[in-house]
């Protein structure tokens, strides 16, 4: 099964957030998981990459061109697909995944978790996404969908569309018992 993951690039972060990364790691490693992520070599992208590896499992980086560059890119995944935009890129992550994880990130990362979210929404995909909310860290865009539904700018049914976890072992137990059951129509 490959997994996509999304989070950080950023080298800034409290170490808690790349032991967790890493704990994730051994978790889908364990499971025969193999990582699809963003192809970067910092951050808790490359924490992923290197532990992934080091487990003995494949990893795919996807990259966009204008981020391709020495320093930026990870050297050692087994598979580096360069794409000529950040719109490409979302695409063949959506293309090769299985299931989608949401780690800590920016700016980026929610971007992708809403565009997978939304995709799932317009019947596009019946895929898993997993949003683990570690140490709180999706508190507020939580209570963010919470608002959507309270206002009614998105359906209660919608809230089936994705899973928030509060730690990994939970994601995981969530991702191997998953079944869509949700009806087609339910969504438009």
């Amino acid at each position: 099964m490959k997994i996509c993951i999304f989070c950080s690039s950023s080298n800034s972060l409290s170490q808690h957030f790349y032991d967790e990364a890493n704990n994730l790691a051994v978790l889908l490693a364990e499971n025969n998981c193999d990582l699809v992520y963003g192809g970067g070599k910092i951050g808790i992208m490359g924490e992923l990459s290197r532990k992934f590896k080091s487990l003995n499992r494949k990893v795919i980086g996807i990259i966009p061109e204008r981020l391709n560059l020495s320093g930026i890119v990870s050297e050692i995944d087994d598979e580096i697909m360069v794409t000529p935009d950040m719109h490409s890129r979302k695409a063949k992550m959506f293309e090769i995944s299985d299931a989608f994880i949401a780690l800590p990130g920016g700016f980026g990362t929610l971007e992708e978790l809403l565009e997978v979210i939304t995709l799932k929404q317009l019947n596009y995909h019946h895929k898993p996404i997993i949003i683990i909310n570690q140490s709180g860290f999706y508190d507020f865009l939580i209570k963010q969908f919470d608002v959507l539904f309270e206002e009614k700018f998105a359906k209660d049914s919608y809230k089936g569309l994705y899973y928030i976890a509060s730690n990994q072992e939970e994601a995981v137990k969530y991702l191997f018992n998953y079944k869509y059951e949700i009806s087609e129509t339910k969504y438009l």
